[in-house]
């Protein structure tokens, strides 16, 4: 009885002894796991959300030809192109650096008896597109884009490419159809001369043609001198612009009808003076030093 007894409690030790172990080892390895899973490397970093499609990144230059004029005493001379091919000579006192505030085109144009205006944005294209995406391209050189935020009456907005230069239409509210759109595209064209803009289209009118047919042309450029919806639409060029100072060139055989100034400068909220000699009406916008100086100084021969 006593082997029995003594069988039986080796039993029970050995199986107390197991047991005590277990839990010795599950109180260790508690600690040693944790120790182990908070070496774990980090989680790999979440993927970054790839650029949008949509936008594009546009190098948009000035849109502005600072041609270097030349020197004579405190005189500077620049010898200029007009939007249709004119050729004159700009004579200024060098205190005024029409040089450096750079010039830039103006072209009013007709197209299936709807007047528009070609333009020349200040910053280039950028202010056009925003980096974004055309609605349609009607030509290579020629796409449509969306209304410009705070444009008021202004529609949708053609943007031509003549070389470097960038060229905006910006339409109004009732909008051109899609046919005047393509007659645009195909008809209108642009070169440069000493690095100044010259347009040409496809079917230019001498002065001696009625205002009804002038205004029925698919495309036509409008003639110096001429005037619509209170504008002046013949070719011009516009020196300065952003927050400078501003001269602008308006061809005007004659000096006739020269009663209402560009709305591109008498809308800026700066007294806008004016004056009209040899056949070449001169606008001014600035301080009262830099207006008086450039109407009685500034010469322009035409060529």
């Amino acid at each position: 009885m006593a082997d029995q007894f003594d069988v039986i409690e080796v039993g029970e030790r050995g199986r107390r002894r197991w047991t005590g172990l277990a839990v010795v080892l599950v109180l260790v390895g508690v600690p040693v796991i944790g120790l182990l899973a908070s070496r774990e490397p980090p989680p790999e970093p979440a993927p970054q959300p790839a650029p949008i499609q949509s936008l594009t990144r546009v190098d948009s230059a000035p849109n502005v030809l600072q041609a270097p004029g030349k020197h004579t005493g405190d005189i500077e001379i620049l010898d200029v192109v007009f939007p249709d091919g004119q050729r004159a000579e700009v004579r200024y006192p060098a205190e005024l650096d029409l040089d450096r505030l750079g010039s830039r085109p103006f072209q009013g144009v007709w197209v299936g008896g709807h007047y528009r205006q070609l333009v020349a944005p200040y910053n280039g294209e950028i202010e056009v597109t925003k980096g974004g995406q055309p609605i349609r391209k009607f030509a290579p050189h020629v796409t449509l884009w969306p209304r410009q935020p705070g444009s008021g009456s202004y529609g949708q907005v053609l943007l031509f490419a003549f070389g470097s230069w960038r060229m905006a239409m910006y339409d109004r509210q009732e909008g051109l159809d899609f046919d005047d759109r393509m007659a645009l595209a195909e008809g209108l064209s642009g070169d440069t001369e000493d690095g100044y803009l010259v347009l040409s289209g496809p079917d230019l009118k001498t002065a001696t043609e009625t205002a009804s047919n002038l205004e029925t042309d698919a495309v036509r450029l409008a003639r110096p001198g001429e005037n619509a919806m209170g504008d002046p639409a013949g070719p011009q060029l516009w020196f300065g612009g952003g927050a400078s100072d501003m001269v602008i060139l308006i061809p005007t055989p004659g000096c006739k009808d020269v009663s209402t100034l560009p709305r591109g400068i008498r809308g800026r909220g700066t007294p806008v003076r004016d004056v009209c000699r040899s056949g070449v009406r001169i606008a001014v916008l600035g301080d009262d030093r830099f207006v008086s100086t450039a109407l009685d100084r500034i010469r322009v021969k035409l060529k």
